[in-house]
C-alpha cells in the first residue's frame, strides 16, 4: 500500500484492529467529525482523539508499513489491521436443530 493508492480515511473502515504507539486497539470509531481510539495499557485505559482533518493529513510510511498521524499530543504511529473475530454461536448446535 502506498499513500497514492489509499488514504487513512479509506483504510480505517476496512480495519477491525489498530495498533497505536505499540498498543492494540479494537475499540475505535471514525465518523464525520473525528477518529476516537481506546486501548488498554495494562490496567490503564488510554484514549486518543483526532479530528477528521488530522486523519486526512496522515501519511503512510512504506518502510514501516504504518501511518504517521499528528494530533494535539504529538505524532503517533498507527497500523491498521484485519483481525479474526469470533462469535458465540455454536455451529454444531445449528446442525442439531435442523
Amino acid at each position: 500500500m502506498t499513500a497514492e493508492t489509499a488514504t487513512l480515511t479509506t483504510v480505517l473502515p476496512t480495519s477491525n484492529m489498530l495498533e497505536i504507539d505499540g498498543l492494540h486497539a479494537f475499540d475505535f470509531e471514525l465518523n464525520d467529525e473525528k477518529l476516537l481510539i481506546t486501548a488498554m495499557d495494562g490496567r490503564a485505559e488510554k484514549r486518543w482523539a483526532f479530528s477528521l482533518a488530522q486523519v486526512q493529513a496522515a501519511t503512510f510510511d512504506d518502510t514501516l508499513q504504518s501511518w504517521t498521524l499528528t494530533g494535539e499530543s504529538g505524532e503517533h504511529r498507527l497500523i491498521c489491521m484485519s483481525a479474526f473475530t469470533g462469535n458465540n454461536n455454536d455451529e454444531d448446535q445449528a446442525d442439531d436443530d435442523a
